[in-house]
């Protein structure tokens, strides 16, 4: 059973949504305690940087988090926080991937990023199956996880970024994989079925 972290920072029906119509089964968790008995978790987040890592620095979640040994993943808000640092806010961050959010130089692109964009893989990972460099997925953000060895798949709106990121046990998607239709539920499909 895969278990959602509520921070309070997320509307996560619609995650919780996602995953059942791929027949597996959540339970959406509000204490830090709760989260060792799960088999892997999801970390969601929209909103403010500093006001997520807040909620989950005063919630008790930073020490859960870094000590779950099984898949977790970020998803947008969640991915950023799970990174080193962020510029939103100035902050540091959980520190799991590493790497810094900074924002995205979108010059006279209009900011956020929000639509449809393709991907282009950069390696191969349980997390990326399946996957297409003419596949799109649906993004909503105004900053990003700069491309590094963790990156597995890179986006581009302005500057080139990370779309989705890994290191050890830990993975982010930096967009909205619930919302990306066949290609996200084959995304969090490959989650489901991610061996560490």
């Amino acid at each position: 059973m895969i278990a959602i972290i509520n921070t309070g920072c997320a509307n996560i029906n619609s995650v919780r949504f996602a995953f059942e119509r791929l027949n597996c089964p959540t339970e959406v968790i509000s204490r830090p305690e709760q989260l060792s008995q799960f088999d892997r978790a999801i970390l969601p987040g929209v909103g403010h940087a500093s006001v997520a890592m807040k909620r989950l620095v005063d919630g008790g979640w930073q020490s859960a988090i870094s000590e779950f040994e099984k898949p977790l993943m970020g998803i947008c808000l969640g991915m950023q926080l799970l990174c080193e640092s962020t510029e939103e806010g100035h902050i540091d961050t959980l520190g799991l991937i590493p790497g810094q959010v900074s924002l995205l130089d979108t010059d006279k692109l209009t900011s956020p990023h929000m639509g449809w964009n393709t991907l282009t893989v950069e390696r191969p990972h349980a997390l990326t199956q399946g996957l297409s460099n003419q596949d799109q997925v649906y993004f909503v953000h105004s900053f990003a996880h700069r491309c590094n060895d963790s990156t597995l798949v890179s986006g581009e709106y302005g500057n080139r970024f990370s779309a989705i990121i890994s290191k050890d046990n830990f993975a982010g998607m930096q967009f909205h994989p619930e919302r990306s239709a066949k290609v996200g539920a084959k995304l969090l499909n490959n989650f489901i079925e991610w061996r560490i």
